[in-house]
């Protein structure tokens, strides 16, 4: 079935893509609404039904003006054969299909080039006579560095002057041994081994990367060290895409954006699909992961977005979460949007949550006497004995001027009696002080937010119809982490 969203992105572009220990080469990229699929550069054989050619033959007649047309990069000082950088415009009429930029030379005249250096290479076509056979084969993974065209419109320029020292980085011009005294009108012909063969240039496919489930990365593995406007997409399965360079921070952001998106609508998308086969009371939801490494009570701990001042490490997008023991967990996320996305997520769990408990009562000690204490949604504050059950004091919310606590156990509360405006100190000693406070910011926040109108709207928005909301991946000390709201 097919389906789309307005959050949907489609985008195709050229970039750099560095796959483990290799030189980065260009790639494309193409995003579509459940894959992200990377492609290189290949020659394909296309006279019948198309098939890869690893190795072509190809012969040149010197010509009388522009000797034989071509221009070579690289060289075995960089651990890759001679490479064809350009073709001039004569050359390219004839050997349209035959020759490409970015073919590499294998052989010379039957000499195996391949462990050339690139002055050896130069030395010996000068030396080729008027006919040089070339066996070639296209190098799909050309290190950027020769900064080769990606399309064959880039032609040289037919020269009869030496260009003197050549450099592997640099176009050495193969018209070096133009004979002055040779006057034929030698026309530029070229013949392949197998009559009738005739190759193209294409973007095949190198790897297909599914989106659904995978998750986005610009950091280098184990560190917090932000790459520059680079990044890597991880399946479910665990299969990389390899690390992708932008050349702006901006075109990265778009992508990382874009391909967020789609692994947003993809994720919304596929949970609905499931839950089309179970009743309501068994619908998976997006938050409900099966392997959940830990599980909290969402009233009961405290998220902090953190300040630049706040941050442990290189990584910008961060927020914490104190659990009800005062442990302070630190996490971060891929992109801004995604950080407004986790903490509109926590406001409006917690705001549910606590519409729907009400109440939460707390054992406590008051003067050596056990207690205990109920936050009230409706009433506030209440206190009681344990035993008789009997109420000793009872304040609404507007009435808590201040609060202090040691952070241990005990919690002193102000609260303002009504009649006379008089301050009231009550303490009280818990066991599980964190809870307890992380509780009563939970009910405080729900009751403001119950009021506001305005952040009803806009966190009914950010929730989708059948209560499906989104998550993404977020990164605890480095590590890709899984958190379980018990909502």
């Amino acid at each position: 079935m097919d389906f789309r969203t307005s959050n949907e992105e489609t985008k195709t572009g050229v970039y750099l893509l560095q796959d483990g220990n290799e030189e980065p080469f260009n790639i494309r990229l193409h995003l579509a609404k459940d894959i992200l699929t990377i492609q290189e550069q290949d020659v394909i054989c296309v006279s019948g039904e198309p098939f890869y050619s690893s190795e072509r033959t190809v012969t040149i007649r010197r010509q009388t003006i522009g000797g034989f047309g071509l221009s070579i990069k690289g060289g075995a000082e960089h651990k890759i054969p001679v490479v064809i950088s350009k073709i001039s415009k004569e050359q390219k009429a004839e050997l349209s299909g035959l020759l490409f930029i970015g073919d590499g030379i294998l052989q010379i005249n039957g000499i195996n080039v391949r462990s050339y250096r690139h002055e050896e290479a130069v030395q010996v076509l000068r030396n080729a006579g008027e006919e040089v056979t070339l066996t070639v084969s296209f190098l799909k993974k050309t290190p950027a560095f020769l900064k080769l065209p990606l399309c064959e419109d880039c032609t040289c320029v037919p020269s009869d002057q030496s260009s003197g020292t050549s450099s592997p980085l640099c176009d050495s011009g193969l018209h070096l041994n133009y004979h002055p005294n040779n006057t034929d009108s030698l026309s530029c012909s070229s013949w392949p081994t197998s009559p009738g063969l005739r190759w193209e240039k294409r973007w095949v496919d190198l790897r297909l990367i599914p989106l659904l489930h995978s998750r986005l990365s610009q950091h280098i593995p184990g560190s917090d060290v932000c790459r520059k406007h680079a990044f890597q997409v991880i399946a479910v399965d665990g299969v990389c895409s390899g690390v992708i360079t932008c050349p702006t921070a901006e075109d990265c952001l778009d992508w990382l954006q874009a391909i967020a998106a789609n692994i947003s609508a993809l994720t919304k998308h596929n949970v609905k699909k499931i839950n089309r086969n179970f009743p309501v009371n068994q619908q998976v939801t997006t938050w409900d992961w099966t392997r959940a490494e830990k599980s909290y009570t969402v009233y009961e701990i405290m998220c902090k977005v953190l300040k630049d001042s706040d941050l442990l490490d290189k990584r910008k997008h961060c927020f914490s979460i104190q659990t009800e023991c005062g442990e302070d967990m630190f996490y971060s996320v891929e992109l801004e949007c995604e950080l407004l996305i986790w903490e509109k997520a926590f406001q409006m769990a917690t705001f549910l949550e606590v519409e729907r408990i009400q109440c939460k009562t707390y054992a406590c000690i008051m003067e050596s006497h056990l207690m205990g204490l109920t936050v009230d949604f409706s009433m506030g504050f209440v206190c009681f004995d344990a035993a008789s059950k009997a109420v000793l004091w009872r304040y609404k919310f507007s009435q808590l001027k201040g609060s202090s606590d040691d952070g241990k156990s005990k919690i002193k509360f102000l609260f303002q009696n009504q009649d006379n405006k008089a301050i009231e100190a009550k303490e009280l000693e818990f066991s599980n002080l964190f809870a307890v406070l992380h509780c009563i910011h939970a009910f405080f926040a729900a009751k403001v937010a119950c009021l506001d109108p305005m952040f009803v709207e806009s966190q009914g928005a950010a929730t989708t119809a059948g209560g499906v909301s989104t998550l993404t991946s977020v990164s605890c000390n480095t590590q890709t982490s899984r958190i379980k709201y018990s909502i």
